[in-house]
């Protein structure tokens, strides 16, 4: 099987980036009138600086000199002044786009399956959100319209200097095909080292960010040297993808500048030669052409320079395409907005695996009646925190149905579903800002007097009024200010304050302190009243009140009833965890 032929353009991803233009038309009129008169600007202090050589100095005459000087002074005042504009507008243009890239990214990273989180590096989104955008705004800003003013300009200049004398244009072209062949090169083999690059700053992104999050663990574990060890090789990674770069322009800005030398050389000796010879050549266009070959091999060898940003935004750019084009969102089509539910739920004959062929759930069944509170129990793995991420429908179920008021969760709306279940998860995270905005989650429905009310009315004003600023304390970064007892009241409080028909609570007292319990289920007798809830819980004794307990082991229902019922039974699987519960306490005591 034949490789495809690698494409040093990709026609479709530019076309596709252009879409992002159509906002800002005028801003692109702009830049592209600036790029058409800069290059004619280009060719016009030369062509000024022949006629005067040939008409006043070496005609030694005076008379309309500073004429010129004074027009090319003007000349390339207006040059400096579209050369701004265009700086200005190409920069301003990347960064409307990558603006408005960004946000269509992340909005469709809001809507992502939990199963795309469970198989992809935070390290990795975070590159495409934030460095990757950067390289798409210098295709702009330092990329395409450089290169196609930089064109332009060879493409004028090139006219010029054949209009003025073909023989020495002739000189000039003829070394063209050596810097043109060598640029082909170039462009290959960068296109080739700036993938390597992206992989390797995503590779050390996904990294660091990964041990940041969980130095603790590695201090715990004494695992600094070890670590330190994996970055220096992925950091030798990094360091060997961006050598590569350095050495091709290492070699090709030293070709393309002995080319520009070699070129002024010939056309120096032809040129005087020719005018001592034959006059063929004036010293007029013979100083034309030595200030022409810069401004011919300099756009050459800087298209080749804004190439490598050129081929390091395609790059960034096709790795966030990618993201964009992922389908891994929740299929939301659902019709009902739900302003409230009453609270039935019932999960009928429901089938779900994480991984293929190896189901989590069997086949569950259960009604849980408005207003009840269900206990779920059983081992680490049974299947019980798979229940709520599918009441929430963070993952679509294989089979079965699952309803809400008899109403298929399917057809409800995403947003109105998940607004009418507030949920508290064992290991709760808050953002770094203040209490009140991680309680609110900057909902402008809900107001800070409400806040306080509901912290008054479930018991836990009083420790956040203790806080330095009270409501207003920055928790900084996951809440690293707080102890985790006091993480889940915050979180507790989060749920209340949204008065949701449903609520669940996964291991909600697993890993607090007694005094914090005590808080939260004094919360959770006033939260629940008449509410239907949902409690997960290997702890038995926080489930005894609950009007009905669903024992679990091994993706099946094994068991359900009152907790006097089930105690009932015979060699029971909830009997034998609470015995087993029971003794474990009773030997602390």
């Amino acid at each position: 099987m034949t490789k495809p032929k690698e494409q040093i353009f990709d026609v479709s991803l530019f076309k596709r980036l252009f879409q992002f233009i159509k906002p800002y038309k005028l801003v692109f009129t702009i830049l592209l009138v600036s790029v058409i008169i800069i290059a004619g600007l280009g060719i016009a202090t030369p062509i000024l600086l022949q006629h005067a050589i040939d008409e006043n100095l070496t005609n030694k005459i005076a008379e309309g000199f500073l004429w010129f000087v004074l027009v090319m002074v003007g000349l390339l005042c207006l040059e400096f002044i579209f050369q701004l504009v265009f700086i200005y507008y190409s920069g301003w243009l990347g960064q409307h786009v990558v603006k408005d890239v960004r946000v269509k990214l992340f909005n469709h990273l809001l809507r992502f399956k939990m199963k795309y989180y469970d198989n992809s590096s935070v390290g990795v989104l975070i590159t495409r959100s934030v460095t990757d955008m950067e390289r798409i705004a210098d295709i702009f800003g330092q990329g395409l319209f450089q290169i196609f003013k930089d064109l332009l300009t060879m493409i004028v200049v090139s006219g010029a200097m054949f209009y003025m004398n073909w023989k020495l244009s002739l000189i000039v072209f003829a070394m063209l095909p050596i810097v043109l062949y060598a640029t082909r090169l170039f462009q290959k083999y960068m296109k080739k080292a700036f993938e390597e690059v992206r992989t390797e700053v995503s590779n050390l992104n996904s990294f660091v960010q990964e041990r940041l999050t969980g130095m603790k663990i590695l201090q715990l574990f004494a695992r600094e040297a070890i670590e330190n060890e994996k970055f220096r090789k992925i950091n030798e990674r990094h360091k060997k993808a961006w050598l590569k770069t350095i050495w091709y322009n290492s070699i090709f800005f030293p070709i393309a500048e002995l080319s520009s030398s070699i070129t002024i050389g010939l056309v120096v000796w032809y040129g005087g030669m020719s005018y001592a010879l034959s006059d063929t050549a004036s010293q007029g266009v013979l100083f034309a052409f030595i200030m022409f070959i810069p401004k011919l091999f300099r756009p050459l060898r800087q298209i080749a320079d804004k190439f490598n940003t050129l081929q390091m935004g395609m790059v960034a750019a096709t790795r966030v395409f990618r993201v964009i084009d992922t389908t891994s969102q929740i299929d939301d089509n659902g019709t009902y907005e739900a302003a409230h539910f009453k609270g039935d739920i019932t999960f009928k004959n429901v089938w779900f695996n994480y991984v293929d062929d190896e189901p989590v759930l069997k086949g569950v069944s259960f009604d849980v009646k408005a207003g009840q509170t269900i206990a779920i129990v059983g081992a680490t793995g049974a299947g019980k925190s798979t229940i709520i991420n599918l009441l929430n429908r963070f993952y679509e179920i294989k089979s079965g149905v699952i309803a809400v008021d008899a109403i298929d969760i399917k057809d409800v709306t995403l947003a109105s579903l998940r607004t009418q279940i507030a949920v508290v998860l064992q290991d709760v995270f808050l953002f770094a800002d203040t209490i009140l905005n991680n309680i609110t989650l900057n909902n402008p429905n809900i107001t800070e007097h409400q806040v306080i009310e509901a912290a008054k009315s479930i018991g836990v004003h009083e420790f956040i009024s203790s806080l330095p600023g009270g409501y207003q304390y920055n928790v900084k970064e996951r809440g690293v200010m707080l102890s985790s007892g006091q993480r889940q009241l915050i979180s507790f409080l989060r749920a209340y304050v949204t008065n949701p028909s449903i609520l669940v609570l996964d291991e909600a007292t697993s890993s607090v302190d007694s005094y914090s319990e005590q808080l939260i289920q004094n919360a959770t007798d006033k939260i629940t009243k008449g509410r239907t809830s949902i409690v997960i819980a290997h702890r038995l004794a926080t489930v005894k009140k609950a009007d009905k307990i669903l024992v679990m082991d091994n993706g099946e229902i094994v068991e359900q009833g009152t907790h006097k019922e089930l105690l009932k039974k015979k060699n029971g699987y909830y009997k034998n965890l609470y015995e087993v519960q029971f003794l474990k306490e009773k030997e602390l005591v």
